[in-house]
C-alpha cells in the first residue's frame, strides 16, 4: 500500500511556555500600548526592539503591526513618493509591490534566476530606472549580496531588504538584513517568530530610523525608545514627517522576546528538516534541487524545487497527486492566485511587461512549507512520496 502523510503543513508548534507566561504578565497589568507605561518600566516592545538590533547587529530598530508595514515605513522613511518607481523582484509575494503601490509608487519588476534569487544582470540593466530596490530574499533564498550592493551603489540605488524569510540567515557572514539601508522582517504565524501578525524594521541611518519610528505612530512620545537616534535627529524630522500608526503592542512583543531567544536553535531544526527533503529528493528524474551558494547560511523553513520544461497539466498532476497522499504543495506557475501563492502577472494594478526568464521559472516552481511540527522523519516521508509521484508523471509524459 502507498505510504500517506497525515501531518498538517499550516500547523505551528505551541508559543514555548516563557512566551505565555510573559503575555500572561502584560494581560494582568493591562498595559498593551507601548507607550503606556509605569514606573521605570521600559515596556515589552522598546525591550523587544533593543534585543533584536543586538540580535542582527543594528543600531536602531523599530517595531511594527505586520511586516508589511514595516516594509511601507521603510518606503516612506527612504524617501519614496508618489509616482517614483521602485525595482524589485517579479518573484516574490504580494505585499511586497502591495507596499509599494500603497505608497503610490510603481513597481518595476526585476527578472529571478532558477537559483529563486533576483537576477543580477537583469538588475543592472535596469537599476537606472529607480532611485530605490525593494529586495525581496523571497522564500530565503538570497542573492550574491557583494554583486548586488555594488551595482546599486555605482547606480546610486537605496536598497531596502524583505527579510521576512531570512530571518536568522546570513551572506557570508553578514546577517540577512545587513547590507541595504534598511530591513524589514516579519513576525507572521508563518515565519520564523509567531506573533500572529508583526513585523520589524532595522537601519544604521539616524534620519532613516527617526522617521520611521515617527511614521510608526509615536507622537512625540519617541524618547520611550530603546533602540532609537537621539532626540536631537527627532527634533530634524518631528513637524514634517506624518503619522500613519503601524505600532506593535506590548502583548505581541512579549510573546516574542522569548521566541528571539530560542531562535538559533530553532533554525538548526528546520535546516535538518530541509535537509531530508532536499536529500531525498535530490537525483528524481524531471526534479530539479534548488541549490544553495557555500556563502548562504539559510532558514529552511519551506523547500522548493524546479519541474523544467513540465506543461502546467504535468504540474498539476503532480500536485493533485501528492495531495492525495497528505502532501501539500504550492504552485507559482498556476493561473490564477491561490492562498498565499500568486506571481507578477496576477497584480494587475502594476504594469507586468512580459518577463520571458521569470515565466519559464515560475511555470515549474513548486513550494512547500517545512513547520517545526514535522519530525525528520515525517520529512523523510514527505520526500519519498514526492518522488514517487514526480517518477510516476514524469515516465508518463
Amino acid at each position: 500500500m502507498s505510504e500517506v502523510f497525515k501531518g498538517n503543513f499550516t500547523q505551528q508548534e505551541p508559543l514555548p511556555e516563557a512566551a505565555r507566561e510573559a503575555a500572561m504578565g502584560v494581560l494582568r497589568h493591562g498595559r498593551l500600548h507601548r507607550y503606556n507605561l509605569a514606573g521605570e518600566d521600559a515596556g515589552e516592545v522598546a525591550l523587544l526592539e533593543q534585543e533584536f538590533a543586538a540580535f542582527v547587529g543594528a543600531k536602531y530598530c523599530l517595531a511594527t503591526a505586520s511586516g508589511g508595514s514595516a516594509i511601507g515605513v521603510a518606503l516612506r522613511a527612504v524617501g519614496v513618493k508618489p509616482g517614483d518607481r521602485v525595482l524589485t523582484n517579479a518573484f516574490t509575494l504580494a505585499p511586497v509591490p502591495g507596499a509599494i503601490a500603497a505608497v503610490g509608487a510603481e513597481p518595476v519588476f526585476v527578472e529571478v534566476t532558477d537559483g529563486l534569487v533576483i537576477d543580477l544582470d537583469d538588475l543592472a540593466a535596469k537599476a537606472g530606472e529607480a532611485g530605490v530596490l525593494l529586495l525581496s530574499h523571497m522564500r530565503g533564498h538570497i542573492a550574491d549580496m557583494d554583486r548586488l550592493m555594488e551595482i546599486c551603489r555605482a547606480a546610486g540605488v537605496v536598497v531596502v531588504e524583505d527579510c521576512a524569510h531570512t530571518m536568522g540567515a546570513s551572506w557570508d557572514g553578514v546577517p540577512s538584513g545587513r547590507h541595504g539601508a534598511v530591513a524589514c522582517y516579519s513576525t507572521q504565524t508563518y515565519k520564523h517568530m509567531n506573533s500572529g501578525e508583526g513585523g520589524l524594521l532595522v537601519s544604521d541611518d539616524e534620519d532613516i530610523a527617526a522617521k520611521a519610528v515617527l511614521l510608526s505612530g509615536s507622537y512625540m512620545l519617541y524618547e520611550r525608545h530603546l533602540a532609537a537616534p537621539g532626540p536631537e535627529v527627532f527634533a530634524r524630522h518631528r513637524m514634517e514627517v506624518p503619522n500613519i500608526s503601524g505600532r506593535m503592542d506590548n502583548l505581541r512583543a512579549a510573546i516574542l522576546r522569548p521566541q528571539l531567544a530560542e531562535l538559533p536553535r530553532q533554525i538548526e531544526r528546520w535546516n535538518a528538516r530541509y535537509r531530508e527533503v532536499e536529500e531525498g529528493l535530490r537525483g528524481t528524474p524531471g526534479l530539479t534541487v534548488v541549490e544553495r551558494g557555500e556563502a548562504e547560511r539559510f532558514v529552511g523553513s519551506s523547500i522548493q524545487f524546479l519541474l523544467k520544461g513540465w506543461s502546467g497539466e504535468a504540474v498539476g498532476e503532480v500536485l493533485a497527486r501528492c495531495l492525495e497522499r497528505g502532501v501539500e504543495l504550492k504552485w507559482f506557475g498556476g493561473p490564477e492566485p491561490v492562498g498565499f501563492t500568486s506571481a507578477y502577472g496576477h497584480w494587475r494594478y502594476a504594469e507586468t511587461p512580459e518577463l520571458a526568464r521569470t515565466d519559464a521559472v515560475l511555470a515549474g516552481l513548486v513550494d512547500m512549507r517545512l513547520p517545526l511540527t514535522f519530525s525528520v522523519e515525517d520529512c523523510a516521508l514527505i520526500a519519498r512520496i514526492i518522488r514517487a509521484e514526480v517518477g510516476t508523471v514524469f515516465q508518463a509524459r
